[in-house]
Protein backbone atom coordinates (compact mmCIF):
# COMPACT_ATOMS: atom_id res chain seq x y z
CA UNK A 1 0.00 0.00 0.00
CA UNK A 2 2.77 2.42 0.80
CA UNK A 3 4.33 1.95 -2.65
CA UNK A 4 1.09 2.82 -4.42
CA UNK A 5 0.66 6.00 -2.34
CA UNK A 6 4.23 7.10 -3.11
CA UNK A 7 3.64 6.63 -6.88
CA UNK A 8 0.43 8.66 -6.72
CA UNK A 9 2.18 11.49 -4.84
CA UNK A 10 5.06 11.48 -7.37
CA UNK A 11 2.63 11.69 -10.31
CA UNK A 12 0.76 14.55 -8.65
CA UNK A 13 4.00 16.54 -8.22
CA UNK A 14 5.18 16.18 -11.83
CA UNK A 15 2.50 18.38 -13.48
CA UNK A 16 3.03 21.07 -10.86
CA UNK A 17 6.81 21.00 -11.45
CA UNK A 18 6.30 21.15 -15.24
CA UNK A 19 3.99 24.14 -14.81
CA UNK A 20 6.58 25.92 -12.65
CA UNK A 21 9.39 25.11 -15.14
CA UNK A 22 7.29 26.41 -18.07
CA UNK A 23 6.59 29.67 -16.24
CA UNK A 24 10.27 30.05 -15.36
CA UNK A 25 11.26 29.41 -18.99
CA UNK A 26 8.74 31.99 -20.26
CA UNK A 27 10.00 34.54 -17.70
CA UNK A 28 13.63 33.89 -18.70
CA UNK A 29 12.74 34.36 -22.38
CA UNK A 30 10.91 37.61 -21.65
CA UNK A 31 13.88 38.93 -19.62
CA UNK A 32 16.26 38.01 -22.45
CA UNK A 33 14.14 39.76 -25.08
CA UNK A 34 13.76 42.90 -22.95
CA UNK A 35 17.52 42.98 -22.28
CA UNK A 36 18.27 42.53 -26.00
CA UNK A 37 15.93 45.40 -26.93
CA UNK A 38 17.42 47.69 -24.25
CA UNK A 39 20.97 46.89 -25.44
CA UNK A 40 20.02 47.40 -29.10
CA UNK A 41 18.39 50.78 -28.42
CA UNK A 42 21.23 51.86 -26.10
CA UNK A 43 23.99 50.91 -28.53
CA UNK A 44 22.19 52.62 -31.44
CA UNK A 45 21.68 55.75 -29.36
CA UNK A 46 25.43 56.23 -28.86
CA UNK A 47 26.91 54.68 -32.01
CA UNK A 48 26.33 53.87 -35.66
CA UNK A 49 27.90 51.47 -38.08
CA UNK A 50 28.73 52.74 -41.57
CA UNK A 51 30.02 50.98 -44.69
CA UNK A 52 32.55 52.92 -46.75
CA UNK A 53 31.38 53.07 -50.37
CA UNK A 54 33.96 54.32 -52.85
CA UNK A 55 37.52 55.58 -52.72
CA UNK A 56 37.14 59.22 -51.63
CA UNK A 57 38.84 58.60 -48.25
CA UNK A 58 41.76 56.56 -49.60
CA UNK A 59 44.38 55.91 -48.22
CA UNK A 60 42.78 56.28 -44.75
CA UNK A 61 39.67 54.21 -45.56
CA UNK A 62 39.11 51.66 -48.30
CA UNK A 63 35.95 50.73 -50.19
CA UNK A 64 33.93 48.08 -48.33
CA UNK A 65 35.35 48.70 -44.86
CA UNK A 66 32.92 49.07 -41.95
CA UNK A 67 33.45 51.91 -39.50
CA UNK A 68 32.11 52.41 -35.97
CA UNK A 69 30.84 55.96 -35.42
CA UNK A 70 30.47 57.64 -32.03
CA UNK A 71 27.32 59.76 -31.86
CA UNK A 72 28.24 61.19 -28.43
CA UNK A 73 31.68 62.73 -29.05
CA UNK A 74 30.25 66.09 -30.03
CA UNK A 75 27.87 66.29 -27.07
CA UNK A 76 30.88 66.82 -24.80
CA UNK A 77 33.41 68.25 -27.21
CA UNK A 78 33.75 70.35 -30.30
CA UNK A 79 34.46 69.27 -33.85
CA UNK A 80 38.13 69.88 -34.60
CA UNK A 81 40.11 70.14 -37.82
CA UNK A 82 41.26 66.69 -38.84
CA UNK A 83 38.24 64.82 -37.43
CA UNK A 84 36.78 62.16 -39.71
CA UNK A 85 33.01 62.62 -39.58
CA UNK A 86 29.96 60.81 -40.91
CA UNK A 87 27.10 63.06 -41.99
CA UNK A 88 23.86 63.22 -43.92
CA UNK A 89 24.68 64.50 -47.41
CA UNK A 90 23.10 67.99 -47.70
CA UNK A 91 21.86 67.34 -51.26
CA UNK A 92 20.34 63.95 -50.33
CA UNK A 93 19.76 63.53 -46.56
CA UNK A 94 19.01 59.80 -47.04
CA UNK A 95 22.67 59.27 -48.01
CA UNK A 96 25.48 59.24 -45.44
CA UNK A 97 29.02 60.27 -46.40
CA UNK A 98 32.33 60.19 -44.58
CA UNK A 99 34.95 62.96 -44.94
CA UNK A 100 37.66 64.83 -43.01
CA UNK A 101 37.01 68.25 -41.44
CA UNK A 102 39.35 70.90 -42.85
CA UNK A 103 37.57 74.15 -42.04
CA UNK A 104 35.62 75.24 -38.95
CA UNK A 105 33.13 78.13 -38.67
CA UNK A 106 34.85 81.40 -39.49
CA UNK A 107 37.82 79.76 -41.28
CA UNK A 108 39.08 80.88 -44.67
CA UNK A 109 40.08 77.77 -46.69
CA UNK A 110 42.16 78.09 -49.84
CA UNK A 111 43.77 75.65 -52.26
CA UNK A 112 46.50 77.00 -54.50
CA UNK A 113 49.31 75.25 -56.41
CA UNK A 114 48.52 71.89 -54.77
CA UNK A 115 48.75 73.30 -51.24
CA UNK A 116 45.94 73.68 -48.67
CA UNK A 117 45.79 76.85 -46.58
CA UNK A 118 43.55 77.55 -43.59
CA UNK A 119 43.40 81.17 -42.45
CA UNK A 120 46.44 81.96 -44.58
CA UNK A 121 48.57 79.21 -42.99
CA UNK A 122 49.86 76.30 -45.08
CA UNK A 123 48.80 73.01 -43.46
CA UNK A 124 50.59 69.69 -43.29
CA UNK A 125 48.43 66.82 -44.58
CA UNK A 126 50.31 63.49 -44.37
CA UNK A 127 47.03 61.54 -44.74
CA UNK A 128 46.12 62.61 -48.31
CA UNK A 129 46.60 60.38 -51.39
CA UNK A 130 48.11 63.21 -53.44
CA UNK A 131 48.08 67.02 -53.50
CA UNK A 132 44.93 68.62 -54.91
CA UNK A 133 44.95 69.42 -58.63
CA UNK A 134 42.32 72.15 -58.24
CA UNK A 135 42.24 75.67 -56.84
CA UNK A 136 39.63 77.64 -54.96
CA UNK A 137 38.77 79.45 -51.77
CA UNK A 138 35.90 79.22 -49.35
CA UNK A 139 34.76 81.11 -46.26
CA UNK A 140 33.17 78.77 -43.70
CA UNK A 141 29.92 80.23 -42.36
CA UNK A 142 28.68 79.93 -38.76
CA UNK A 143 27.31 76.46 -37.89
CA UNK A 144 28.96 74.92 -40.96
CA UNK A 145 32.05 72.83 -41.73
CA UNK A 146 34.29 72.50 -44.78
CA UNK A 147 34.97 68.78 -45.39
CA UNK A 148 37.17 67.01 -47.93
CA UNK A 149 37.99 63.42 -48.77
CA UNK A 150 41.58 62.28 -48.25
CA UNK A 151 41.67 61.26 -51.92
CA UNK A 152 41.41 64.95 -52.84
CA UNK A 153 41.24 64.56 -56.61
CA UNK A 154 38.67 61.76 -56.50
CA UNK A 155 36.19 62.98 -53.89
CA UNK A 156 32.76 64.61 -54.05
CA UNK A 157 32.99 67.00 -51.09
CA UNK A 158 32.69 70.63 -49.96
CA UNK A 159 34.72 71.89 -52.91
CA UNK A 160 31.93 70.54 -55.16
CA UNK A 161 28.66 70.97 -53.24
CA UNK A 162 29.49 73.56 -50.60
CA UNK A 163 29.56 73.75 -46.84
CA UNK A 164 28.26 71.07 -44.49
CA UNK A 165 25.66 72.22 -41.93
CA UNK A 166 26.70 71.10 -38.41
CA UNK A 167 23.20 69.70 -37.86
CA UNK A 168 23.90 67.07 -40.55
CA UNK A 169 26.80 65.53 -38.62
CA UNK A 170 25.96 62.03 -37.34
CA UNK A 171 29.17 61.54 -35.40
CA UNK A 172 32.90 60.95 -35.32
CA UNK A 173 34.32 57.84 -37.01
CA UNK A 174 36.42 56.03 -34.40
CA UNK A 175 37.50 52.64 -35.71
CA UNK A 176 37.47 50.21 -38.59
CA UNK A 177 35.87 46.97 -37.38
CA UNK A 178 35.46 44.98 -40.60
CA UNK A 179 37.13 43.17 -42.26
CA UNK A 180 39.11 41.81 -39.28
CA UNK A 181 42.57 42.14 -40.87
CA UNK A 182 41.91 45.88 -41.23
CA UNK A 183 40.88 46.50 -37.59
CA UNK A 184 42.27 49.87 -36.66
CA UNK A 185 41.56 52.91 -34.54
CA UNK A 186 41.22 55.88 -36.88
CA UNK A 187 43.84 58.60 -36.70
CA UNK A 188 42.19 62.00 -36.47
CA UNK A 189 45.30 63.90 -37.47
CA UNK A 190 45.44 67.46 -36.31
CA UNK A 191 45.36 69.77 -39.31
CA UNK A 192 48.30 71.92 -38.30
CA UNK A 193 50.25 74.68 -39.92
CA UNK A 194 53.24 73.36 -41.88
CA UNK A 195 56.59 73.91 -40.19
Amino acid sequence: METINEEVQTEELKPAEEKVNWKRFALDMLETIVLAVVLFVGINAVSARVRVDGFSMRPTLEDGEFVLVSKVNYFWGEVTRGDIVVFHFPLNPEEELIKRVIGLPGDHVQVENGQMYVNGESINEPYIAQPPLYSGEWLVEADHLFVLGDNRNNSNDSKDWGLLPMENVVGKAVLIYWPPPMWNVLDHADVLAAQ
